[in-house]
């Protein structure tokens, strides 16, 4: 008997960079450009969403609360049920200047925009 390959549950962050994200309705949403880890926690907080501008010119940046993707791991994708119309009105930065992430204010605004709990909570 052939025994079944295991499945892979954990991957390095450098493999997940730059992979596509994609709503359910298969829109290109941008690309993966970082992970926001909680330290004392350990657990990925955010993974920043690059999208718009023009071949990577006036993209917004937006930190999006890792509980708001499924994995589609056929394609090496992020989902992210959000239209485009909606992510382009989302709270945003560029690479300039990034929010202060630990600001519990703000980071309950963005995890109340995408519909998904505080990770702290």
């Amino acid at each position: 008997m052939i025994a079944a390959a295991p499945v892979r549950n954990t991957l390095s962050a450098s493999t997940l960079i730059g992979n596509e994200v994609r709503n359910r309705e298969g829109e290109d949403l941008g690309r993966i450009e970082d992970f926001m880890m909680d330290l004392e926690t350990g657990r990925v907080a955010y993974a920043v969403l690059s999208f718009g501008g023009f071949l990577g010119v006036g993209n917004k940046l937006f930190a999006v609360p890792w509980d708001a993707f499924t994995i589609d791991s056929l394609h090496h994708a992020f989902i992210l049920d959000v239209t485009k119309e909606r992510l382009k009105e989302a709270p945003g930065f560029d690479k300039d200047h990034w929010p202060a992430m630990a600001d519990q204010r703000w980071a309950g605004q963005v995890h109340s925009y995408y519909g998904v709990p505080a990770y702290w909570e």
